[in-house]
């Protein structure tokens, strides 16, 4: 698709920045906060922010990429992406919320460049091919670069998912490419509603990838988040640790989105998958011929359908299907399938000396 927008128009400059600051507590024991769900080999056999950061490097080189992160991952970040050198990294002082983080981004990318688009990635997302996805921000780039609008990508669903916001679809506004308007951000449906979704059409995942001039996102800052625009000061005197200290905890989602007028959605043209649950490993990682997949010193024996993830001496598996079978951190964590998504509610049912792992 790169290369389907207007020859006249002047390549705008691209930078990425990446969300790497959470934990993933829905792949526990394995995630923890000191080796949280990004540093994990959950999409291919090298940590999820590795495959992030070589995914984009084509299209925007390391000097134009900030990480977004803790400071407790910089050193482990560093480690994993021996590349990255510490002046890529954009160390939050505390964690509240992707609103404000990718205000301060923003910010910093339009002192360095005031006409910059901006691509917000996931370290966490597993998308294939790569091509497909360049050419697509490439495109959505020069869409962004001429137009005052926050753009985002949306995912055809292929099944009624319930752990995703999904986006309705309004005209369309690049006549070229797949972007239209947002007619509405719909919060995580129950199963119902997401089938009925599915039936009707004219609906998309939000995928959470976004696309735009940096000045247009923190213009749409002051017009609707009032909670963040009061803060901006902060940042343009220097003080970054006041503007976290007195920000809200606040998504981008619900801080900018869904308060404006000037969204738009571009459809996309890759696969797309957030790995948020144990049972999304099956799709993003090479299984057997009983469609199993094991990582470690593990075995499995008339046995389907089945994740064995083995950081601990042996595991067997035998006479069992759709099950999920992990031991690392001194724990073995033995659930169904199709129960991964209820991770988050069954550690809260247990003792706080088995949750809160060192790692």
């Amino acid at each position: 698709m790169r290369g389907s927008t207007n020859s006249s128009t002047p390549e705008p400059t691209l930078w990425a920045v990446i969300l790497a600051g959470g934990v993933g507590s829905r792949f526990w024991p394995v995630s923890t906060p000191q080796r949280p769900k990004q540093l994990l080999p959950l999409g291919s056999a090298r940590p999820l922010i590795v495959d992030t950061i070589v995914r984009i490097t084509p299209l925007i080189p390391l000097p134009r990429l900030r990480v977004l992160t803790g400071e407790h991952l910089v050193g482990p970040i560093m480690e994993a992406a021996p590349d990255l050198e510490r002046d890529h990294l954009m160390v939050e002082p505390m964690a509240k919320g992707t609103a404000p983080v990718l205000t301060w981004a923003a910010f910093e990318v339009a002192r360095h460049d005031p006409n910059a688009v901006m691509i917000s990635l996931h370290a966490d997302h597993v998308i294939e091919p790569a091509s497909a996805f360049l050419d697509l921000l490439a495109d959505l780039g020069h869409v962004a670069a001429t137009h005052d609008r926050l753009f985002t990508i949306g995912i055809e669903p292929t099944r009624p998912e319930t752990g995703y916001g999904y986006i309705r679809v309004g005209p369309r506004i690049a006549p070229a490419l797949d972007v239209y308007g947002v007619e509405d951000f719909v919060e995580k449906p129950d199963r119902d509603t997401a089938q009925e979704y599915l039936r009707r059409g004219g609906y998309l995942w939000n995928s959470g990838i976004f696309v735009w001039r940096a000045t247009t996102l923190l213009e749409q800052i002051r017009r609707h988040t009032p909670e963040l625009a009061t803060l901006l000061p902060l940042l343009e005197a220097g003080n970054v640790r006041e503007f976290f200290e007195r920000a809200p905890n606040l998504s981008i989602d619900e801080g900018v989105l869904e308060r404006s007028d000037a969204v738009g959605v571009a459809r996309a043209t890759f696969r797309w998958d957030d790995v948020g649950t144990w049972d999304a490993v099956l799709r993003t990682r090479p299984t057997d011929g009983d469609g199993n997949f094991i990582l470690g010193d593990a075995h499995v024996v008339d046995t389907t359908g089945s994740i064995v993830w083995a950081e601990e001496g042996t595991v067997v598996v035998f006479g069992a299907s759709d099950l999920i079978v992990v031991t690392s951190n001194g724990i073995t964590f033995v659930a169904p399938r199709d129960r991964s998504s209820e991770l988050k509610q069954m550690l809260a049912q247990l003792p706080g000396r088995v949750v809160e792992l060192e790692g």
